[in-house]
């Protein structure tokens, strides 16, 4: 797929793909207010404190003026949506920004010294505020902005790191991490971080961390769902990546008879030059899932050179379906997107190159410990790619823990902060109660799971495998990082991973 700037060909399509937007606009803005009325824990304890006689009316009065709206915009609508759909076919699947940033990536040179390179994959739950109230998230413009400030605090700078972000600790050690000062403000009463037991978890390369890892390489994000979310996004990180791929995915009608209101929500944020990126949609989704063009995304990038060819990576980005009864859906979709990320590198791989890694990740909406995900957990992928938290099915490494939230308790003062929630999810105690459960077939608590060590739902993955080359690698696992830094901003917790990658001996 040809790499451009604009997912049109010319400025004529993007025009008129803009006047659809403009048209769709109204109707769109009163249907997510008229959802947005439904409050989060958080706007329910603020009225609980403080008490305000206007709030009961604000449903009363305000929605039946949206409504009103909403049928008046009608005829404007479908106006838009008989411009906007036809152009969907002329639209690439993808959206793509070059920056040239202050400082670029140092390129691999081989044969020579070893070279690290690292991975973040977060669910950051950036859709329309009324749509992502049923996941307790709301006020999506100012989450975009604290996610993109959060999202580069850890890059490296000419100014030390703040001193109210810890570094990384090991999982279950006694390090306490400092206060943030001018935390938002709660309600009496409000439950607060236990203290971390002494010698808790085993050993391993897995840690729980506040901060982001610095001077992350690549960047993959799920659930950018929402078009200004997705461009301001790209607009704060640019400075920090030269390479962004972003407002993936094909709305409209694409090759099927499901009209796809959404994109994928897939973001890839990449140092290194970005070679070729191609996206396919999953043809199998039902339901509410059904609306949105989840699907892969797979990159070629450029680290380096080794005697005259080039040293390459691939990463492949995905979001799998989420109802938790489909899990038949999901193995498809991983057996589908094995398929294309085969052909993608069939398709895209020169003769000597050498190949660095090759990384799958995303939200794949199954975990590794709950009995309703047997199926998933005995998928062929992880065959072919490795998961560093992972011993084998249903048996995860000590270390490991869950990174779905559950979701109607993340504004408790417990987990209120990065250094809170990273604090109450290093004691078991915590992950009990602030973690999802894991599940049986139909979504309910599993009761068998009730035991201890207790992880949680671990559904954000990065999987990694070699590949043979020219020029041998050893590839070694230096860090994995369960992320507590978009507290607040999302039901998920972000993962970091960090490869070390070493010439072999001769």
């Amino acid at each position: 797929m040809v790499l451009r700037e604009s997912p049109f060909a010319n400025r004529f399509l993007s025009g008129l793909y803009s006047l659809g937007q403009y048209l769709l606009f109204p109707s769109y803005w009163a249907t997510d207010c008229l959802l947005d009325l439904r409050e989060t824990t958080a706007e329910q304890q603020q009225n609980w404190c403080r008490p305000c006689p206007c709030s009961p009316l604000r449903a009363v009065v305000t929605g039946p003026l949206l409504l009103l709206l909403l049928l008046l915009s009608m005829p404007v609508a479908l106006l838009g949506l008989l411009l906007w759909l036809p152009l969907q076919a002329a639209r690439r699947p993808f959206a793509y920004k070059h920056t040239v940033p202050s400082r670029h990536p140092e390129l691999w040179e081989l044969p020579g010294t070893g070279k690290a390179f690292s991975f973040v994959s977060a669910n950051v739950c950036l859709l329309p505020d009324g749509l992502a109230k049923f996941s307790n998230l709301g006020q999506m413009k100012q989450r975009v902005a604290c996610i993109g400030q959060r999202l580069t605090q850890g890059e490296a700078s000419a100014s030390p790191r703040s001193s109210q972000f810890l570094l990384p600790t090991k999982y279950g050690t006694t390090m306490s991490s400092p206060r943030r000062s001018g935390s938002s403000a709660r309600c009496p009463d409000a439950s607060v971080a236990v203290e971390i037991p002494n010698g808790e978890g085993g050993a391993g390369p897995g840690e729980i961390s506040a901060p982001f890892p610095p001077d992350v390489d690549f960047l993959c994000l799920q659930e950018v769902f929402d078009q200004r979310a997705g461009a301001r996004l790209c607009q704060l990180l640019s400075p920090f990546y030269e390479h962004i791929v972003y407002d993936v995915g094909t709305c409209g009608l694409p090759g099927c008879c499901t009209l796809k209101v959404f994109n994928s929500g897939l973001f890839l944020a990449s140092r290194y030059p970005v070679l070729a990126a191609q996206y396919h949609c999953y043809p199998n989704g039902t339901g509410e899932d059904a609306l949105s063009a989840k699907g892969l995304l797979s990159v070629q990038v450029q680290l380096g050179e080794a005697q005259g060819q080039r040293i390459v990576g691939y990463l492949n980005c995905t979001h799998l379906h989420a109802p938790a009864a489909d899990a038949q859906i999901r193995c498809d979709q991983l057996t589908l997107g094995l398929f294309w990320v085969q052909l993608f590198q069939d398709a895209h791989t020169e003769r000597g190159d050498v190949i660095a890694f090759d990384v799958f990740c995303g939200d794949f909406n199954f975990d590794n410990c709950s009995s309703g995900d047997e199926l998933e957990q005995t998928h062929i992928i992880f065959q072919q790619y490795q998961d560093p938290c992972r011993v084998g099915p249903r048996q995860d490494k000590p270390w490991a823990i869950g990174t779905l939230l559950n979701y109607l308790e993340i504004y408790e003062e417990a987990v209120s902060t990065p250094e809170k929630l990273k604090r109450t999810l290093e004691q078991e105690e915590g992950r009990r109660k602030y973690l999802a459960c894991p599940i049986v077939q139909d979504g309910c608590p599993d009761p068998s799971a009730a035991g201890s060590p207790w992880e949680g739902r671990r559904i954000d993955y990065i999987l990694y495998r070699e590949h043979p080359a020219p020029i041998s690698l050893t590839t070694e696992v230096e860090q994995f990082s369960f992320i507590t830094q978009l507290a607040g901003c999302s039901d998920h917790m972000a993962v970091g991973l960090r490869l070390l990658l070493n010439p072999a001996p001769q």
